[in-house]
């Protein structure tokens, strides 16, 4: 159990944490509106409203598996105090301000989940790891894009198969319409997982205060204060990261957009329910490269793809680093 923290600290902490839910919209929002912006169905402004939305709406959907899976899931509770809360959201934000000043959708949530690992084994060594709960998220890691990959794949070729008989312009005219249902979807699940993430932070730094009491719950008023942070960030829009997503991987239709939004909205929506932190960027990029090489296969820029790869594999390791940092930074000074 953490020292009792005086009631501005703790505060503090949580705006803090709500800064990184921020930040993890206004990243993350090219998940969910990349699509739609580059294939012409909604206007970038119009597209964020939408998305935003139903980043807000989410909790009326999904339960708060994941964000007890962040709280107790990937360090032990009883050695999460302040110092390391503090120390993985830094590490977290960081790395975050430095993937979107570079336009690299890089997943806010394994951010989190670096920044986590990095500030518990600072304080606790090796053995401050959930290793059941940890091992669960890095498998994700390389499952969660190659499910998007699949579905998406599978997808175009059902639809394309189904309009085999139909004219272009119809083909294109219905899936601009289908294209706001998906876009939706996968929105919604967009806001399901990656806004518990940080419910989970703030309800385990109230535990560790006590503010809990024996129990480790979710109060509805995080639940909703970390809802509406991530719709704010989105609304704000990473428009860097959206040129990215939308328009460097492979030119997308609203077809092929409608496809992709799916089996990502598919794959957060089974992850979600089954209390796994996914990263929503793997997700879609995976679903995106996936209705790019259902056309052929040199419809995708392998090299930005590639790219992309790369900035996932260093994200644990480098936002643990940072964290790691912050939280001896911190201990000199307490």
């Amino acid at each position: 159990m953490d020292a009792t923290l005086g009631l501005p600290v703790l505060i503090g902490l949580i705006a803090v944490a709500l800064l990184f839910d921020f930040l993890n919209g206004l990243h993350d929002a090219a998940n969910s509106i990349a699509t739609i912006v580059s294939t012409r169905v909604l206007r970038p402004h119009y597209a964020v409203l939408w998305a935003s939305f139903f980043n807000f709406v989410a909790f009326l959907v999904f339960g708060l598996h994941v964000a007890n899976t962040i709280g107790t899931g990937i360090i032990e509770p009883s050695i999460v105090d302040s110092a390391v809360i503090f120390a993985a959201l830094i590490g977290a934000i960081v790395w975050n301000l430095i993937t979107w000043g570079l336009g690299i959708p890089s997943s806010s949530s394994h951010a989190l989940i670096g920044g986590l690992i990095g500030g518990g084994m600072a304080k606790g060594g090796i053995s401050a790891a959930v290793w059941s709960g940890l091992s669960k998220t890095l498998i994700a890691i390389v499952v969660s894009p190659v499910v998007g990959f699949l579905l998406a794949m599978v997808l175009v070729a059902i639809v394309s198969w189904a309009s085999v008989r139909s004219t272009p312009y119809a083909v294109d005219r219905a899936f601009r319409i289908l294209q706001f249902a998906s876009a939706s979807l996968y929105s919604l699940g967009h806001g399901g997982n990656d806004a518990q993430k940080t419910m989970g932070m703030i309800a385990v730094l109230l535990y560790s205060q006590g503010k809990l009491g024996a129990q480790f719950s979710v109060p509805f008023w995080v639940v909703l204060a970390c809802q509406a942070a991530m719709a704010l960030g989105t609304l704000m829009g990473g428009w860097r990261i959206v040129r990215t997503m939308g328009l460097r991987i492979t030119k997308l239709t609203p077809m092929q957009g409608f496809c992709a939004e799916t089996g990502g909205a598919a794959t957060l929506f089974m992850a979600t329910f089954l209390g796994v932190p996914v990263s929503t960027t793997h997700t879609i990029t995976g679903a995106i490269v996936g209705v790019g090489a259902a056309r052929r296969v040199s419809a995708v820029r392998w090299n930005v793809a590639s790219s992309i790869v790369y900035a996932w594999v260093i994200t644990i390791p480098a936002s643990a680093i940072v964290a790691a940092l912050a939280y001896w930074a911190v201990s000199l000074v307490r």
